[in-house]
C-alpha cells in the first residue's frame, strides 16, 4: 500500500471517527460517561402519569396493571407488544411476531401513533433480548435513538426510560454473571451510550433497572435459603403445565417485583409499604408474595434504584 493510499484511509477514518459514525461502532463510550450525562435528578411527578409501554413479553400484560394498581389513582396506560420485539421491528422495519395475539387487550395502541400523539408523561422503551444479537443485528442504539426523537418532537417534556430486562436462567454464562456484566457493557455502553450520543446534550433516556434489582433479590433470598414463598430464583419464573420452569418469562411474583422497580423510577417514590396483593390484568387474583418476601422486594427495589443513580431520581 502506498504511503498516499494509506494517508487517506486514516484521514477517512479520522472523518468518520469524529463525525461520531465509526467511533460510536468501534468504541463505546465508557461506562463512567454515561452515568455522568444521567447524573443528577428531575423533579418528581406532581400526579398520576400516562404510560406507554413499547416492548414484547417480558413487559406483558401483567406487569403494567400492577404498576397500575400500585400507582396514585389516575395513572393510565397503553402498549404495544410482541415476541421477542426489537425497537427496530416496532419502528416498522422489521415484522413483528406474534402481533395479534399480544395485543387482544384494551390497553393497545399502535406505537407510532401514540408515541407522535404527545398524549404520554412516560414512555418506556425495551429492548429485545438476547441483548447481544438486539445490538449486534438489530441496531438497538439507532433505534432507541430514533424512538426518543419521535418522543420528543411530539412532547418535549416527555420522560423517556429504557427498561432493562434479563435473560434465560440457563445462559451459560450464569444468570447472575450475566446481569452483573452486561449493565455497564450492553446496556450502558452499547445501547444507552451511543444512543444518547445521538440526541442533543440536554436530553436524557434514564433506566429502569428490573435487572440489575431481580438479582439483588435473588442473592438476598438465596443468601437467606429463602424468604417467605420465594425459596430460589426459579420461584420468580413462570412453569408449564407439567412443572417445568420457564428460563425467561416472570411469574406474578417477579411480575411484582419488576412492577416495584417501574413504580420506583417513574414516581421518585419509595416502593415499602406499597400493597401486594394485586390483580392480573384480566382481573384475577395474582399469586401474592409473603409479607416478608414483598417487604424484601420492596427494600431491594429502593436500594438498588438509589445506589445505581441512573434512573433521575434521588438516591
Amino acid at each position: 500500500m502506498t504511503v498516499t493510499r494509506r494517508l487517506a484511509i486514516i484521514a477517512g477514518l479520522g472523518a468518520l471517527v469524529g463525525g461520531g459514525g465509526l467511533y460510536a461502532h468501534l468504541r463505546p463510550p465508557s461506562a463512567a460517561s454515561v452515568r455522568a450525562r444521567l447524573s443528577g435528578t428531575h423533579p418528581a411527578p406532581t400526579g398520576p402519569l400516562s404510560v406507554f409501554h413499547l416492548g414484547h413479553s417480558l413487559v406483558n400484560r401483567d406487569m403494567p396493571a400492577m404498576l397500575a394498581q400500585l400507582a396514585p389513582a389516575g395513572h393510565r396506560y397503553d402498549s404495544q407488544l410482541g415476541w421477542g420485539t426489537t425497537l427496530q421491528a416496532h419502528w416498522g422495519d422489521a415484522p413483528i411476531s406474534g402481533f395479534d395475539t399480544e395485543n387482544a387487550h384494551p390497553h393497545f395502541r399502535p406505537a407510532q401513533e401514540a408515541v407522535a400523539s404527545g398524549d404520554y408523561d412516560a414512555i418506556v422503551l425495551t429492548e429485545m433480548v438476547e441483548i447481544r444479537d438486539a445490538i449486534r443485528y438489530f441496531d438497538s442504539p439507532i433505534y432507541l435513538a430514533r424512538w426518543a426523537e419521535r418522543a420528543l418532537a411530539a412532547r418535549p417534556d416527555v420522560r423517556l426510560y429504557l427498561f432493562e430486562t434479563w435473560h434465560r436462567l440457563d445462559d451459560p454464562e450464569g444468570w447472575l454473571t450475566r446481569i452483573d456484566l452486561d449493565h455497564d457493557r450492553y446496556w450502558l455502553r452499547q445501547v444507552l451510550g451511543p444512543a444518547l450520543s445521538k440526541l442533543p446534550m440536554a436530553t436524557r433516556i434514564h433506566l429502569i433497572p428490573a435487572g440489575p434489582v431481580l438479582a439483588a433479590f435473588v442473592r438476598a433470598v438465596e443468601g437467606r435459603g429463602g424468604v417467605g414463598n420465594v425459596r430460589s430464583r426459579e420461584d420468580l419464573f413462570s412453569r408449564s403445565d407439567d412443572g417445568a420452569v420457564d428460563p425467561i418469562h416472570l411469574n406474578d411474583l417477579g411480575n411484582y417485583l419488576v412492577a416495584l422497580v417501574h413504580f420506583t423510577v417513574l414516581y421518585h417514590t419509595s416502593p415499602v409499604g406499597l400493597p401486594h396483593a394485586l390483580n392480573r390484568a384480566d382481573g384475577s387474583p395474582a399469586t401474592a408474595p409473603d409479607p416478608e418476601t414483598a417487604r424484601l422486594m420492596q427494600d431491594v427495589t429502593a436500594e438498588v434504584v438509589g445506589t445505581l443513580g441512573l434512573s433521575g431520581i434521588d438516591a
